[in-house]
C-alpha cells in the first residue's frame, strides 16, 4: 500500500511515470466519478451526456500521459453514448456532441502534454543546475582551503624570516591576521562579500562591545571592497588601541555610514581619548588609508581633533 501511494505521489508530481496498471486504475476511477456526477446532474438535466467527462480526461492525461488521456476520452465518449439516465433517447444531436467532446478532449490532452513536456524540461534543467552548483561549491571550498593554507604558509615564512626584527613583524602580523579573518567572514556568504556591520564587529569586537557604537542600515559590501575596508578598519582600530579612544578607559568610538547617489560615506569618530598634541609623520598605515579607496573612486580625510581622530571615508559603491 505504501509503495502504491508513493508511486501515485511521484506520478502526480511528474518525477517518474506511473505504471500502466496504476494509470488505468486512476483513469477508471476518474471515469467512475464522472459517471456518478453525470447521474447526479441527470436529476436536473438529463441531456448532459459528456460534460462531466472533461475533468476526467484532464486529470487522467495529467497523471498517466498521452495514451491514458486518449483512453479516458474514448471510454468517456462511449459511456456518454451507451449509458442513459432519465428518459433520454439516442439521436443525431448526441453524435454531434460526441464529436465536439472528442475535439475538446483532444485540445485538452494536447495542452496537458505540452505542459508536461515543459515541466520535464524544467526539471531536467533544474537538476543540471543543482549538480553544477554542487560542483562549484566543492571547487570553491577546495580553493578557499588552499588559499587559507597558502596564507598560513606565508605567515609562517615571514615570521621565520623576520624573527630577528620584531618591530617589522609586529606591523605585518596583525594585518595578515586581519586579512585571514575577513576571508573567513566573506567565505561564510559564498565568497560574494559581507555586511559592513559584521565586518566592523569582527574588527572592533576584541576591544569590547561597550566601547563602540555602529549607526547605519544593513549594507552588503562586495568582496573586493570588503577586503579593502577590513584593512582600513584594522588600521584605524590599531591606532585607536595604541594612541586613540581604545587606549583610554573612557574612550569611545562611533562609526556611522550612509549611502547617497551610489556613494558610500563612512564616518569614524573617536571621543574621550588622549589629547593629541603632536602628529607624527605619515607611516605605512596612514598611506594605506589615503590610497586604499582610489580604486573605488574614493578618498579618505583624516582629522586629528583634540577629542580624537575623525576620519571620513567615501567611495563609489560597486553594483552587486
Amino acid at each position: 500500500m505504501v509503495k502504491l501511494i508513493d508511486e501515485f505521489r511521484r506520478g502526480w508530481q511528474g518525477t517518474s511515470p506511473p505504471s500502466i496498471a496504476t494509470s488505468i486504475a486512476f483513469a477508471a476511477a476518474c471515469l467512475l466519478l464522472a459517471t456518478l456526477v453525470r447521474w447526479g446532474l441527470a436529476q436536473v438535466r438529463p441531456d448532459i451526456f459528456f460534460t462531466p467527462y472533461f475533468p476526467a480526461v484532464f486529470f487522467a492525461a495529467a497523471f498517466g500521459g498521452l495514451r491514458i488521456g486518449v483512453f479516458t476520452a474514448l471510454v468517456g465518449g462511449m459511456l456518454g453514448i451507451a449509458v442513459n439516465f432519465g428518459e433520454t433517447h439516442l439521436d443525431r444531436a448526441r453524435f454531434v456532441l460526441l464529436v465536439l467532446y472528442w475535439a475538446v478532449s483532444a485540445l485538452t490532452i494536447w495542452g496537458v502534454e505540452h505542459y508536461r513536456s515543459l515541466l520535464i524540461e524544467q526539471r531536467r534543467i533544474s537538476k543540471r543546475l543543482i549538480e553544477e552548483e554542487h560542483y562549484r561549491k566543492l571547487v570553491v571550498d577546495e580553493l578557499q582551503h588552499r588559499l587559507k593554507n597558502k596564507l598560513s604558509t606565508v605567515h609562517a615564512v615571514l615570521h621565520q624570516v623576520l624573527h630577528d626584527q620584531p618591530q617589522v613583524w609586529a606591523r605585518i602580523d596583525p594585518r595578515l591576521r586581519s586579512l585571514a579573518s575577513t576571508d573567513d567572514l566573506i567565505a561564510k556568504v559564498d565568497n560574494s562579500g559581507c555586511d559592513i556591520r559584521d565586518l566592523l564587529i569582527s574588527e572592533l569586537g576584541p576591544y569590547g562591545h561597550v566601547r563602540f557604537t555602529l549607526n547605519g542600515d544593513r549594507l552588503f559590501l562586495p568582496a573586493k571592497l570588503a577586503v579593502t575596508m577590513s584593512l582600513m578598519f584594522h588600521e584605524l582600530a590599531t591606532n585607536a588601541s595604541k594612541y586613540g579612544a581604545f587606549s583610554s578607559p573612557r574612550g569611545l568610538l562611533q562609526v556611522s555610514w550612509t549611502v547617497s547617489d551610489g556613494r558610500l560615506i563612512i564616518t569614524w569618530d573617536e571621543t574621550e581619548g588622549p589629547i593629541i598634541d603632536k602628529v607624527s609623520p605619515p607611516g605605512f598605515g596612514t598611506k594605506l588609508l589615503k590610497s586604499a579607496l582610489l580604486a573605488f573612486d574614493g578618498k579618505t580625510e583624516i582629522s586629528y581633533l583634540r577629542t580624537g581622530v575623525h576620519c571620513i571615508m567615501q567611495c563609489r559603491l560597486p553594483k552587486v
